[in-house]
């Protein structure tokens, strides 16, 4: 089957009931609810790109049946690697950057998964195949999936098997002859009610006697006993895009997954009850390799989004004249090239796996991954500050056509001319971005996109490499030398002189 087009994802989605729950109602249809069709559409478009005559080409590669998504395709080349990023550039910047988790994200992992069938083997053959199958499956449907990884934020200081309900955490209740039964919860899964299927793996951590809840498998969207419970949205569909440029084209509709005793077939399953090689399949699949060269040219499509609004804000009032708002629109700029510089350097220095394919260098992917965490609250904070009160007294799309119109036209124009209409629909963009639920929403997505940002550094340092760093200590301290010799040397050139 060839790539999807935009219809066919939709009518998919009309012809696959799921439980999905939004403000205490049951969705009927996820494809007309108002919460749910703008971003469904977003979607919709992106497949339409694949198709597109000038993108499909950059989008596509050849397939066994026809011309499939690149991120399945395992890259064996520098070149290879640069035409994933210009891909994962076109789709990023089609939502802005702010859609986390496109279908070429978690296309990435299940190609990183189909290229290390070993890791699941040490479980038996039958766990390789499946991933295989499953990956070929996803690939030749063209489907899009969600995943959830993390355990719901109930008692922190007790691990997923030391809760008081030992399947508060999603976990595996019994094995049977048709396959696994899984109770319990997961979230953080985005995008949840318009995917098709859910994969669910976890982060390392996991601790001894957490073996029932280290469990890797894939299931429909549509499984019985699967629900999704969406936060409240930002968008319930009354937003006008004038007011809610990005609010009202993106949302991204988390979810709170409960599995109420699923059954998982055992041909959906690629790992269970070894919580060692749970732990060890995040780094040894190379999957943070893959995905975080996706994510990473999302956010800089991001960055460059906010800093270009930033710049834009300034200049429709002529404060980018100050030094002040100079050096700030410079430090945004300098953060957005240090995103791209780590992008391309670790595409530069890419590591060879043993099978031939290609990926991404770790340690300048997980640079920018720390670098994210703080760089984009930081040019959001930058895009308040210049906005200054500007953003919170801009008027409505509704009084440009009341008898207040000529109040509006006179008193909100911009700089050299430009029309009110045009500098409130740039600050309303502004505000939508940095100052509104659904901006406050993108800032926090970025902050915590990999994990707690402390834990991060620290475990940055405790696994670095710092071979050259101590090599050039080493060095120094050979120049100092033993105390008496220095003394004497110094003594010995004195009496020369």
């Amino acid at each position: 089957m060839p790539i999807r087009t935009g219809a066919q994802y939709i009518e998919r989605l009309r012809k696959t009931p799921r439980d999905v729950w939004i403000r205490g109602t049951r969705v009927e249809d996820v494809t007309t609810h108002p919460a749910l069709a703008a971003p469904i559409e977003q979607i919709a478009h992106l497949y339409d790109m694949q198709r597109d005559p000038e993108l499909g080409p950059v989008l596509t590669r050849p397939g066994p049946d026809g011309p499939i998504g690149i991120a399945f395709v395992p890259p064996r080349s520098y070149e290879d690697l640069v035409a994933r990023r210009e891909a994962f550039r076109v789709w990023s910047e089609a939502t802005l950057g702010l859609m986390g988790r496109s279908p070429d994200f978690l296309n990435t992992t299940l190609m990183a998964f189909a290229e290390e069938p070993a890791v699941f083997e040490e479980l038996g053959p039958q766990y390789a195949r499946n991933v295989q199958a499953y990956f070929e499956y996803v690939r030749d449907n063209d489907l899009f999936l969600t995943h959830a990884l993390i355990t719901p934020q109930t008692d922190r200081s007790r691990s997923a098997g030391e809760q008081q309900d030992a399947f508060l955490h999603m976990g595996v209740v019994e094995e049977t002859s048709d396959g696994l039964v899984v109770r319990g919860a997961r979230m953080l899964a985005t995008l949840a009610p318009m995917a098709d299927e859910m994969i669910i793996y976890s982060l390392p951590g996991l601790r001894p006697g957490d073996e029932k809840h280290a469990a890797v498998f894939a299931v429909p969207i549509d499984a019985p006993g699967l629900r999704l419970i969406a936060r409240e949205p930002y968008d319930d569909g009354s937003r006008n895009s004038f007011d809610h440029p990005l609010s009202s084209h993106f949302e991204e509709a988390d979810c709170l997954v409960v599995f109420d005793d699923v059954l998982v077939p055992w041909d959906r399953v690629f790992l269970h009850g070894d919580v060692a090689l749970a732990n060890a399949m995040y780094s040894r699949t190379n999957l943070r390799q893959h995905t975080g060269h996706q994510t990473g040219v999302r956010g800089l499509v991001k960055m460059q989004f906010v800093t270009g609004v930033a710049m834009a804000l300034c200049q429709s009032v002529k404060t980018d004249g100050f030094l002040h708002v100079q050096k700030a629109l410079g430090e945004a700029i300098a953060a957005v090239e240090t995103c791209r510089a780590l992008i391309v350097a670790a595409e530069t220095e890419f590591e060879v796996g043993a099978n031939g394919s290609v990926r991404p260098r770790f340690q300048a992917l997980q640079t920018l991954r720390m670098h994210l965490s703080s760089a984009y609250p930081k040019v959001v904070e930058t895009l308040q500050t210049l906005g200054a009160g500007g953003l919170l007294m801009m008027p409505s799309a509704e009084d440009f056509g009341s008898e207040i119109a000529p109040d509006i036209e006179k008193y909100f124009v911009g700089a050299e001319g430009l029309p009110a209409v045009d500098r409130v629909r740039l600050y309303k963009l502004a505000w939508d971005l940095c100052g509104d639920g659904f901006g406050q929403r993108a800032l926090q997505y970025e902050r915590y996109y990999a994990g707690d940002p402390v834990r991060l550094y620290a475990a940055n340092y405790l696994t670095y490499d710092k071979t050259d760093c101590r090599r050039l200590v080493d060095r120094a301290l050979e120049l100092a030398g033993d105390p008496g010799d220095a003394v004497a040397a110094v003594r010995s050139r004195a009496a020369e002189a």
